[in-house]
Formats: C-alpha cells, sequence, structure tokens
C-alpha cells in the first residue's frame, strides 16, 4: 500500500510492507526534509561518499521499492524502514532530527494500531477527505467503494492475477461497460490532467454508486463462476460493467440528464475559493 505522508507540511513517500508489516519511506524525500536542500538526490550521493559505513549500510539494508514520482509514474527509489531512517538520521546534522523521530515513532504506532483495528485507518482516511472539504454523506460513499475495490482485487489475486498492468486492463473493462469510457477516457472528460490524480476523488455521489455496482457484480461472478484464465476475469469484468451500464442507463432516462458529469472536485474547490 502506498502513501503520502507529510513531516512539516512536506511530502514523504512510503509504502506498506504486508509480509514485514512495516513501512518503508523514501532515502531521498526524508534527506530532503531533513536537509532542505535543493538537490536531495546529491545531498545523498555525498554523505554516503564521506560516510562509507553510510554506504554500505544503505547497500545492504534499503531496498529498492517501486513509489510514485511527481509525474504519477512508478520508480525504483532507494527505501528504509524505520530502523534504517534513524540509522540515516545519525549521519545528518538537521535541528530536524529530534522532532523527525518523535515523528517516525508516531507513525509506526499509528500503523501497528490499524493493524490490530481496521477502523482507524478508516477514521484516519475520512479525516483526510474532511480536511479536503468532501461532504460527510460523500466520505461514506468513498469509503465504501475502497472496501468494495478492495475485495475485488483481493478476489483477483485469488484468480492468480497479481500484476497492476492486469488490473488496470480489468478495471478498464468495468468501467467501459458501465460508462462507455475507459477510467483514462474518463479523466480526459473530467479534466483531469495530472496523472497522480484519483479518478474517483472527483466524482459525484451517482458516479461513485455505478462504480461500486460494476466492481460488486463483477466479485459476485467471480466467485460464483470460478475463473480459471485472465481472458475468462477479462469477460466476468465486462459482465459485471454492463449490469451496472444498465442501470446508468436506465436512471439518466429517468432523471433526463446523463450520469456522468464533467464536472470535478478540483472545479468545485476552485470555484468555492473564488466566492
Amino acid at each position: 500500500m502506498s502513501n503520502i505522508k507529510l513531516f512539516q507540511d512536506k511530502k514523504i513517500r512510503s509504502v506498506w510492507n504486508d509480509e514485514e508489516e512495516q513501512w518503508y519511506f523514501s532515502v531521498v524525500d526524508v534527506v530532503g526534509v531533513l536537509t532542505d536542500s535543493v538537490n536531495p538526490t546529491d545531498y545523498l550521493k555525498k554523505i554516503r561518499k564521506r560516510d562509507e559505513v553510510l554506504g554500505v549500510y544503505l547497500g545492504t539494508n534499503c531496498p529498492q521499492v517501486e513509489m510514485l514520482t511527481e509525474t504519477g509514474k512508478k520508480r525504483k527509489t532507494l527505501a528504509a524502514n524505520i530502523k534504517g531512517l534513524f540509522r540515516i538520521i545519525q549521519s545528518i546534522p538537521s535541528p530536524k532530527a529530534e522532532p523527525f523521530k518523535l515523528w517516525l515513532s508516531q507513525v509506526g504506532y499509528e500503523r501497528l494500531l490499524e493493524i490490530e483495528n481496521p477502523e482507524l485507518a478508516q477514521k484516519r482516511m475520512k479525516e483526510l477527505y474532511e480536511k479536503k472539504g468532501y461532504p460527510k454523506d460523500w466520505i461514506d460513499k468513498r469509503l465504501r467503494g475502497i472496501a468494495i475495490r478492495q475485495n475485488l482485487t483481493d478476489e483477483w489475486k485469488r484468480r492468480g492475477i497479481t500484476e497492476e498492468r492486469d488490473y488496470a486492463i480489468l478495471t478498464a473493462e468495468i468501467s467501459k461497460a458501465t460508462f462507455g469510457m475507459t477510467p483514462s477516457e474518463y479523466k480526459d472528460y473530467k479534466g483531469l490532467t495530472k496523472k497522480n490524480q484519483n479518478l474517483r476523488d472527483h466524482m459525484d455521489d451517482l458516479e461513485l454508486i455505478f462504480t461500486m455496482l460494476g466492481e460488486r457484480v463483477t466479485t459476485e461472478i467471480s466467485q460464483k463462476e470460478d475463473p480459471e484464465t485472465f481472458e475468462q476475469s477479462r469477460q466476468i469484468a465486462k459482465r459485471g460493467g454492463k449490469v451496472a451500464g444498465v442501470a446508468r442507463k436506465e436512471t439518466a432516462r429517468e432523471l433526463g440528464r446523463s450520469v456522468s458529469t464533467p464536472a470535478n472536485y478540483l472545479q468545485q474547490s476552485n470555484a468555492q475559493q473564488l466566492e
């Protein structure tokens, strides 16, 4: 699970390792936060040369983990767990070192609590959406949609489908059958130009509801029919999306308007700021 964490309003990319049950943080992001360097990558290279022991430690204990770049692309990034970051901090003279250590301890503790009580993770996510200004009824649907999506990807994993590319293909089939657009086409329709913008965060209530319907029906059909090949799962994705698509068209007929809308939360929030 990828995540963006904030330390004093500075972004730090992180990934949760389910097997090891611990966070891995982007080392270059942490270096940037501690040093305020305009080129943290270069700074990291210099301290590795200056501190040979640290250089060996990073090479031995810090894996390359796939994380999103600013452009929304996934790239292998040097990452460290909390123990590794404490070792790195020793080599970086910074007035932020102590508050950063306290922050790290809190991040790790909160995640352990969320594992024991998943409702805490939902609460944290709900608070993030509330801070962005989303209404509570929308947030409830968004969180429910996340749970339905997770059930679907778990079902795909049980069918031996584990690659992100394959998830994207199957998701596109559901979306096209539901809305007549793939997710990338839908983002264009809504004017979302940044790759790291989440389409579902810019959907309204009805769009979220039909997204959930397509994914839930797909999960139910898959569980019933036990597909053995990717192509079979692909056909099921189309069928699940078609159910939602039929319901969407009927809803549009009753309402006298399209369910899909080019409006997005980014536009709404900008409009509110101008008022």
